[in-house]
C-alpha cells in the first residue's frame, strides 16, 4: 500500500541542465560500507539483506547515529551515509575538505515519535510548548515532576530517554521543539540504540521519549504513542497517513542516504545497489513502519541519482514538511 498521494517529483529542466559529475578512475570496493542513522538502519538493513541474497555482494550496515555516520563518510571510510536529517554546512565543509563530492537521496518519510509508559493515563495529548518545557536547557534539575507540566497532571517524577548528540533524531527534535539546534537539558538518559530507550520508557511509569515511528510501531504493545498539537491547533496521532499528508507538524521528517560521488559514478556494484534500494525502499519503508514516495516518485529520484547532481537541497533545517514539499524542494537543488 502506497501513502503518498503526490505526483511524481517534476525534475524536467531540472535534470537536464543538472551538473554531471566525471570521477577519477580507481579500484572498485570490495564491500559496500554504510552507517549512519538508527531511524534509517531498518530500511537499508533490510535491503541490504535482500541485496545479498540477489547478488553476493558483500554490504555492511552501522549504527553511528546521523553525525557519527557523517563524520565517517566525510573521511572516508563509508561510501553510503544513512541519515534523519539533511546534511548539515559543517559536514559539507568536512566532506569537501577531503575532496568528498555527494549526492542526496531522499528514500523516505518518518514520523518522529514522542512515547509514554502505558500505565500514563494523563499525557495522552502534548503541545510542543510542553514538550519544550520539559526538554529545554533551562528545564534540568528544575521540571523533574509531570505537576509541573501542566496543572493537573499527577505528582509522578519525570524521567525522559532520549537520543545522544550524534543523532539526526536528536538534531531534528532540538530543532522542531527547543527551535535551537542540539539545545537540551543534560540529565536525560541518553542512547543512540532506540531499543534502549523503548526498554527505558516501558520499565518507568513517569518515563517519557521520542525516536522514529517504525520503533513504537514495533512496540505498540509496550508503549503509548503521544498526539502532538499541530501549527493549525490540533492534536494528531503518530502515523504513516499523517505523516504523509503534513498534519503531523511539527514532528514530521524526511530520511535520506547520502552517495560517494565518486564511487556512485564509477563503481558498478554502488550503482546496483542504489538501484536496488529506489526499486524496493517503497516496499521496505511501509513494511518497518515509514512512509513510501510513490511508485513514480522513486523511478524519478532514481532518474535524479543516475544524473550524479552533487549537493543538498536543504540549505535550512526541513521542519514539518509534507511529502511533496520535500520532493519539491529536491527537485529545484
Amino acid at each position: 500500500m502506497k501513502y503518498s498521494k503526490f505526483t511524481a517529483w517534476g525534475l524536467g529542466a531540472t535534470l537536464a541542465t543538472a551538473f554531471t559529475f566525471t570521477a577519477p578512475a580507481q579500484a572498485a570496493v570490495d564491500i559496500i560500507e554504510i552507517d549512519g542513522s538508527s531511524t534509517v538502519y531498518p530500511i537499508t538493513e533490510a535491503i541490504a539483506e535482500e541485496f545479498q541474497k540477489e547478488t553476493g555482494i558483500k554490504v555492511t550496515v552501522g549504527v553511528s547515529g546521523t553525525g557519527g555516520g557523517f563524520k565517517k563518510f566525510c573521511r572516508g571510510d563509508t561510501v553510503i551515509s544513512d541519515a534523519s536529517r539533511p546534511i548539515k554546512a559543517k559536514e559539507i565543509q568536512k566532506c569537501e575538505e577531503a575532496g568528498i563530492s555527494f549526492i542526496e537521496i531522499p528514500v523516505a518519510f518518518d514520523a518522529l515519535t514522542v512515547v509514554v509508559n502505558p500505565s500514563n493515563d494523563w499525557a495522552k495529548e502534548l503541545s510542543p510548548e510542553e514538550l519544550k518545557k520539559m526538554w529545554e536547557p533551562a528545564a534540568q534539575g528544575k521540571i523533574t515532576n509531570w505537576n509541573q507540566v501542566r496543572p493537573g497532571f499527577p505528582d509522578v517524577p519525570l524521567k525522559l530517554y532520549g537520543p545522544g548528540a550524534d543523532s539526526g533524531t536528536f538534531d531534528y527534535f532540538t530543532e522542531a521543539i527547543i527551535e535551537e539546534s542540539k539545545a537540551i537539558r543534560g540529565d536525560f538518559t541518553a542512547s543512540e540504540d532506540d531499543n534502549i530507550l523503548v526498554q527505558g520508557v516501558a520499565g518507568d511509569k513517569g518515563g517519557i521519549g521520542y525516536f522514529g515511528l517504525a520503533y513504537y510501531e514495533e512496540n505498540k504493545d509496550k508503549l503509548t504513542g503521544v498526539k502532538i498539537k499541530n501549527a493549525q491547533g490540533e492534536f494528531i496521532a503518530p502515523s504513516l497517513e499523517n505523516a504523509a499528508n503534513g498534519k503531523y507538524n511539527p514532528l514530521s521528517r524526511p530520511l535520506f542516504i547520502y552517495l560517494n560521488a565518486t564511487k556512485a559514478a564509477f563503481d558498478p556494484k554502488i550503482k546496483k545497489f542504489v538501484e536496488f534500494y529506489l526499486k524496493h525502499a517503497g516496499k521496505m519503508s511501509a513494511e518497518v513502519g515509514y512512509v513510501p514516495f510513490s511508485d513514480k516518485e522513486y523511478a524519478a529520484i532514481l532518474n535524479h541519482y543516475k544524473t550524479l547532481k552533487t549537493g543538498t537541497a536543504f540549505k535550512k533545517p526541513a521542519i514539518g514538511l509534507s511529502v511533496h514539499e520535500i520532493l519539491s524542494l529536491s527537485a529545484a537543488n
